[in-house]
């Protein structure tokens, strides 16, 4: 494809209001159940949008289960929930091969599927699972499928993986490794509510009040939003501004600020530029826009970033987080070169 053909979005512009109509009716009836976290909401959506998987982080009892719950009865979408235990086994979330007789004797191996096999799977504290086990879902989350003995089975689509981690410093969790956390398009922190909304929460989930949610797409829509929304327009020096945050994390590479330098041992991979990108055009998109300007970049750069840079000991004793570097790069970083 030259890059004549990349110019211009093949989608029109009927067709685009219409499906970022069902978006934003998407992210409003989420907001109906979920208090306080529209932020948490909004990179969900683009993450769901861009076809992506999204991690999120905060302790137990702040609402993550019922956003996936909420989500999957608006889309009308099959749900499934894998709770990480230390003893969580691979094949109790991907499924495995039963040995099975029939009333004449003869015997054949028949695959029983696992809670992986739905359009959204919830993996609640998934740095509680051991290594083994949490290295099972990168198969399903990178190739949506999964290989049991010598054959691959697919799964549904749309496929949406929403895994939820307790902060890394609590008992009982195993870091993720980063070969898994780069299969994530977004890392969403979910902070402890504010007064007001606490308030609200407790108003609403100590009485008879029961939130009614409508199903506004399906599928088949979800799956045309994201085609649409990759269409978008991005223009090439918009393209380049991203490419250029991505660089920005290298401590080797020509250009990166001195935090980069001293505190990040691997900066973020080309699957995170990928990922900038597509989060780019799906905020623009859920903006009502169908073009993507530099604005859209830093505003997903933080989640799609936070995660993939990697930082070493340095950073550690001085209690540097991920969320400082990548700001330090988007202060660093011109629009243009």
């Amino acid at each position: 494809m030259t890059s004549a053909e990349l110019s211009e979005p093949n989608i029109t512009s009927s067709a685009a209001r219409r499906l970022q109509q069902h978006a934003i009716a998407i992210e409003h009836e989420l907001s109906k159940v979920i208090v306080g976290y529209p932020e948490v909401l909004r990179g969900v959506l683009i993450t769901l949008l861009a076809g992506g998987h999204a991690l999120l982080e905060g302790a137990p009892g702040l609402g993550k289960t019922l956003l996936v719950r909420t989500l999957a009865r608006v889309l009308d979408l099959s749900y499934s929930r894998i709770q990480c235990t230390p003893d969580l086994m691979p094949s109790d979330m991907l499924g495995t091969n039963v040995l099975l007789a029939n009333d004449a004797g003869e015997r054949r191996f028949e695959f029983q599927s696992g809670p992986i096999f739905a359009n959204l799977v919830l993996v609640d504290e998934v740095n509680r699972a051991a290594p083994k086990t949490q290295s099972a879902l990168l198969e399903s989350m990178q190739e949506h499928t999964v290989t049991i003995g010598t054959r691959a089975y697919a799964l549904p689509r749309p496929f949406f993986v929403i895994a939820t981690q307790n902060p890394i410093e609590m008992t009982g969790t195993y870091p993720l490794p980063e070969a898994q956390l780069d299969r994530f398009l977004f890392k969403l922190k979910v902070e402890f509510p504010s007064a007001e909304h606490l308030n609200e929460i407790l108003s609403r989930t100590t009485s008879t009040w029961e939130p009614t949610v409508e199903h506004v797409a399906d599928g088949q829509a979800l799956i045309d939003m994201q085609r649409i929304a990759r269409e978008l327009l991005m223009a090439s020096h918009v393209m380049d501004y991203a490419a250029r945050l991505v660089m920005a994390t290298h401590p080797r590479l020509g250009g990166a600020p001195d935090a980069v330098r001293h505190y990040v041992r691997y900066g973020a991979s080309p699957r995170a530029a990928q990922g900038l990108v597509l989060a780019a055009k799906m905020n623009a998109f859920l903006s009502g826009r169908l073009n993507v300007g530099f604005d859209d970049v830093r505003s997903v750069a933080p989640a799609a970033l936070r995660h993939r840079v990697i930082l070493n000991v340095e950073a550690e004793v001085a209690g540097v987080e991920a969320d400082s570097i990548v700001e330090t790069v988007l202060r660093h970083v011109p629009e243009e070169p």
